[in-house]
């Protein structure tokens, strides 16, 4: 088996997430207990108590998501043992820095003080701008790349075979699905997100979060990485560090991703993170794969 750690992105986050693994795990109750340390606030608490809507902001969910995911790394490695050997890691949207870490790209603190700020700077462009996004269903990606250029708004995700989400100004995603639903496009679902993810309008974030990067050293990886920006392989840290900035106003070609890992020669998909939603996009996109989902501790040692 040569397995791919495949990391959840924002909107995968639930209220309770996690609890499982610190109460069982003493690897994953490290980094729930260093996490605090580095943040100056108790994401343990707004992890496994809430309320969801502290939880689904921004700045607080994603390095809630960071935090679940490396934590179900470390109980894995805990519950595994010698013989697991992960060959490659990637992730969806903000589930790409977890893979950074769960790489040795940058160690734990480090990658946490760099999702804390990539919230924090997405948080701020989010409300200083109306933005909206919304799946569309069942169409090829030229027809939703026409429709995006024709009403001024972007394609933000490729996630899978027929499901393209769309993303910019929030009166013209409004037009743009209103548009769409006459013309006959049948699934188009208006998303309920803070903000223009992965358009122009996250622009101010992309600039202040590539100067952040370039202050903090990346090491080469030592899993198969791939880039959301472009969904091929990356491996020089100052490629990693030029994609994740990119990344923040870029398209996620998360299917590309998913396809150049298989050619690579990943055999086996472990999505780490609450939901399953990688696991279902995984199978829209090749039914043959072998791919499971973790969450919580049950389901490491089921």
């Amino acid at each position: 088996m040569s397995l791919a750690l495949i990391f959840a992105g924002q909107g995968a986050q639930k209220v309770g997430m996690g609890r499982s693994l610190f109460e069982a795990s003493a690897a994953a109750r490290a980094l729930y207990q260093g996490a605090n340390a580095v943040l100056g606030w108790d994401l343990a608490k707004v992890s496994f108590e809430g309320p969801e809507a502290e939880l689904t902001q921004t700045k607080v969910c994603q390095p809630a998501l960071y935090v679940h995911g490396l934590a179900l790394l470390a109980a894995l490695r805990e519950t595994r043992g010698a013989g697991f050997h992960p060959a490659f890691g990637f992730g969806l949207s903000l589930g790409e820095l977890t893979a950074g870490a769960a790489a040795g790209v940058f160690d734990f603190a480090t990658g946490l003080r760099i999702v804390a700020e990539r919230g924090r700077l997405m948080q701020l462009a989010c409300e200083h701008t109306a933005g909206g996004m919304a799946a569309i269903m069942g169409e090829t990606p030229e027809t939703v790349k026409a429709l995006c250029q024709e009403f001024d708004i972007e394609t933000a995700n490729f996630n899978a075979p027929g499901q393209v989400i769309v993303s910019g100004e929030k009166s013209k995603v409004t037009q743009a699905v209103a548009h769409a639903k006459e013309r006959g496009m049948k699934k188009i679902i208006p998303l309920n997100v803070a903000g223009a993810y992965h358009s122009r309008l996250m622009e101010p974030a992309r600039a202040q979060f590539a100067a952040y990067l370039a202050g903090i050293p990346f090491a080469p990886p030592r899993l198969g990485l791939f880039t959301n920006t472009t969904g091929l392989a990356v491996a020089e840290p100052e490629a990693i560090r030029a994609a994740l900035a990119a990344q923040v106003v870029s398209a996620v070609h998360w299917e590309t991703c998913m396809r150049s890992a298989a050619a690579a020669g990943a055999t086996e998909f472990w999505e780490l993170g609450p939901g399953g939603v990688l696991a279902g996009l995984a199978r829209r996109i090749d039914k043959s794969w072998v791919v499971k989902s973790f969450s919580e501790w049950t389901e490491l040692t089921a």
